[in-house]
């Protein structure tokens, strides 16, 4: 099981058009990737970096994917990923690596450590891959932030 916290507009959505518009750590603008993680208070934690102190953000849904057993995994360990790589000045080396990792399209997943918090772990799921059709959207449920983390 992994999660995902979009706006509630998109909680239907594992095309990773929106990563595909915007870029991101792990794919250049142009390349679909859905960014999921391991745990709820990741997907909290990923949110909260990228949004100014001061908005609250609303309307937004927690995502519940499950990965059946037997789907091919890739992993990146952190000691194969270049020297200052969760800096956000440096996010062209890592998005080399997804973008890579989307056109070799040797797996469906690539589980890559996060930069907001140590020890736990992204995945990075590439929806052109032909076993997209085996994950599933289990639950989507509202999503309400709390205040003090935007203060």
């Amino acid at each position: 099981m992994v999660f995902r916290l979009c706006k509630s507009a998109w909680q239907n959505d594992l095309s990773g058009k929106g990563a595909e518009i915007s870029g991101g750590r792990w794919n250049s603008k142009g390349r679909p990737l859905l960014y999921t993680s391991s745990s709820r208070a990741l997907c909290v934690a990923e949110i909260a970096v990228h949004t100014p102190l001061g908005c609250l953000p609303h309307d937004f849904s927690m995502v519940e994917i499950e990965l059946p057993d037997g789907l091919m995994i890739k992993e990146m360990m952190k000691d194969e990923l270049p020297e200052h790589w969760q800096s956000f000045e440096h996010r062209n080396l890592t998005q080399r690596i997804g973008d890579q990792f989307i056109s070799s399209n040797a797996a469906l997943i690539l589980k890559v450590p996060s930069a907001v918090v140590q020890g736990d772990f992204n995945y990075l799921i590439n929806p052109g891959h032909p076993d997209i059709k085996y994950i599933s959207i289990v639950k989507c449920d509202p999503f309400r932030f709390d205040e003090r983390l935007f203060k």
